[in-house]
């Protein structure tokens, strides 16, 4: 069983949204310490739902501000967390904590479990489609209610990355000034318009805090999810954004290919980060997703 330590109610102001929840840390099977944020402080209505957001390559649990205090917050549960080698989690300096599949399976099977989430719905962007589905591999659906898969990926087949995947090679080689300049690169290609300067500040200074290790071994490891997709029982929504020159839609039209029971929503005019672009929209889809699983 993973172990728990809980800290301090964190209160803040982040890019004039008002930030709380209830830190925690988490510690995994194989030692690695994980920052968790439960936005679920007040008391916890019987009819929520519990929803797990897991953010992606290089990104940081404030990927989901606009959701975490938004209206979502006040129908449902909502947890996030920073990946090992992300944000406020620990940045083990070797390789083998970031290449194994299953270390990062047992990473949310430890962050499920330590939060006591009764079968959330996966909210996942981006890289986190592999996590999610490095989780549902190893421990199969069974504990989940859902997943979103939000630009997310499902495959390493070529065909179905856009232009900027050559920036995210260079932040997985690159270090000091040069990554600095890679990061801001791809910032410029995650969005269809560009970000007020507070959004893009704020972005850049948690693509920073990821190491080259974890960069590096994430980016090289591989990975075969068709059986995985091709065995949900569990309701699926792929997300994705038209313009995205990250993960194209392809990627989605994959996933949505192999899953049973899947639905792709469309965002025109954004590009890989839906849920940021387009807040509102997203907010909405995601709570008529949570209220139809009933």
């Amino acid at each position: 069983m993973a172990d728990v330590r809980t800290q301090l109610v964190i209160d803040l102001q982040v890019c004039g949204r008002r930030l709380r929840y209830r830190q925690v840390r988490v510690t995994t099977p194989d030692g690695v310490s994980v920052s968790v944020q439960d936005h679920a402080i007040d008391a916890r209505r019987q009819d929520r739902r519990d929803v797990l957001f897991i953010h992606g390559y290089c990104q940081s649990s404030l990927s989901w501000l606009n959701q975490v205090t938004g209206p979502l917050r006040q129908r449902h549960r909502l947890v996030t967390y920073d990946m090992r080698g992300h944000g406020g989690s620990a940045k083990p300096q070797s390789r083998h904590y970031y290449c194994s599949s299953e270390r990062w399976a047992d990473e949310v099977a430890a962050v499920i479990s330590s939060l006591d989430l009764k079968r959330p719905v996966i909210v996942c962007w981006s890289y986190a489609g592999r996590v999610a589905l490095d989780y549902l591999t190893r421990y199969g659906d069974g504990a989940v209610s859902g997943l979103v898969m939000v630009a997310a990926t499902s495959t390493l087949n070529d065909s179905v990355f856009g232009p900027a995947r050559a920036t995210l090679k260079q932040m997985a080689t690159s270090e000091g000034a040069a990554y600095v300049v890679a990061a801001r690169a791809l910032l410029n290609e995650c969005t269809f318009a560009q970000l007020p300067a507070d959004e893009t500040a704020l972005m850049l200074s948690y693509n920073l805090l990821a190491p080259i290790e974890a960069r590096s071994a994430m980016s090289s490891r591989s990975a075969a999810y068709d059986d995985t997709l091709q065995g949900l029982h569990i309701p699926v929504l792929a997300v994705h954004g038209e313009e995205d020159r990250i993960n194209t839609i392809a990627m989605s039209r994959h996933t949505l290919a192999l899953c049973k029971n899947a639905h792709l929503s469309l965002y025109p005019r954004t590009g890989h980060l839906p849920f940021w672009e387009q807040a509102e929209r997203f907010d909405a889809e995601l709570g008529a997703f949570l209220d139809a699983l009933g």
